[in-house]
């Protein structure tokens, strides 16, 4: 991708909008051969821009989903234990309990369980991978240090085998929810972008992309009341994810247009947590609906 344009029509044609700041970063991203780092709420697409590059190059998508406690060997390797047990057994049975030579064909490659990290620094027939390191704020402090050192050199280190280098370093993308801050010097390392819930009409291109089958009208009351939503003092906001679900959801029931039942059948798919359903349903939701009505009239 040779310009900003290709990147936003490479992604496009993937069925990812996007607006020129972020096609902006990505293509920097790819020039550079920086990492991307991608903040913003959940359900804002920051995972979704991951899998969209990925299939616009034709690359393979390795995911490191983080979680809390999630260590470097999690994350890198880890060895067979019960076939390595299975092998010795059986090289005893034989009488071949040779220990050097035991323990030299044990932590071989043969038994090696490659993790995401280990696995994007491996040569790939398509070219260098996508890696997306997901939700990296719900990682520690110790594992954003061992990351900041993996991405610095592109190479990991196995004790019984040596380090293994990419080849081609692997295009990565960081994502966060900013649960937590992450630390300055991993972000120093990435080109940054706050991934914003989208205007109304750049949703509306995003849900007619992703669910075409919705009437133009459905679309809009749909993406009015999101974003009408969105001003409510929620415990979770819907993203984007959820203007899609919802959709889908409503074209299933066959819906035509919005109404205080069906929205009050369906908050499900929008809303996460039952004290924002309990807010919002009954009068609220049929209020909500007629502000986001006098949105769409004009003036």
């Amino acid at each position: 991708m040779q310009s900003i344009d290709e990147v936003q029509s490479a992604l496009a044609a993937q069925d990812y909008v996007c607006g020129r700041a972020l096609a902006t970063v990505v293509f920097l991203s790819l020039k550079l051969g920086r990492p991307l780092f991608l903040e913003g709420e959940a359900g804002t697409g920051k995972t979704e821009i991951a899998k969209a590059i990925a299939a616009a190059l034709g690359r393979d998508l390795i995911r490191l989903q983080c979680y809390e406690g999630l260590d470097s060997a999690s994350a890198v390797y880890e060895w067979n234990f019960p076939a390595q047990m299975i092998a010795i057994r059986a090289a005893e049975a034989e009488g071949n309990a040779d220990k050097n030579l035991l323990q030299r064909s044990v932590f071989s490659g043969d038994f090696l369980v490659e993790r995401p990290l280990l696995q994007a620094m491996r040569p790939h027939r398509a070219g260098a991978p996508v890696l997306l390191i997901d939700e990296i704020d719900r990682t520690d402090e110790p594992f954003e240090a061992f990351l900041l050192e993996a991405l610095s050199d592109f190479q990991v280190t196995i004790p019984e085998l040596g380090t293994i280098k990419a080849p081609q370093p692997p295009l990565v993308i960081l994502t966060s929810n900013r649960t937590r801050e992450v630390h300055d010097a991993l972000k120093r390392r990435c080109l940054y972008h706050w991934v914003d819930y989208p205007s109304f009409e750049r949703e509306i291109e995003i849900l007619q992309a992703r669910a075409p089958e919705a009437t133009e009208t459905l679309s809009r009351e749909i993406v009015a009341f999101v974003q009408r939503l969105r001003r409510e003092d929620l415990f979770k906001r819907p993203g984007v994810a959820e203007t899609i679900d919802w959709a889908k959801c409503l074209l299933a029931l066959d819906a035509i247009d919005l109404s205080p039942q069906v929205i009050a059948d369906t908050l499900g798919a929008i809303l996460k947590y039952q004290d924002d359903i309990a807010r919002i349903e009954g009068s609220e939701a049929g209020r909500l609906l007629d502000e986001a009505r006098a949105d769409l009239s004009p003036a």
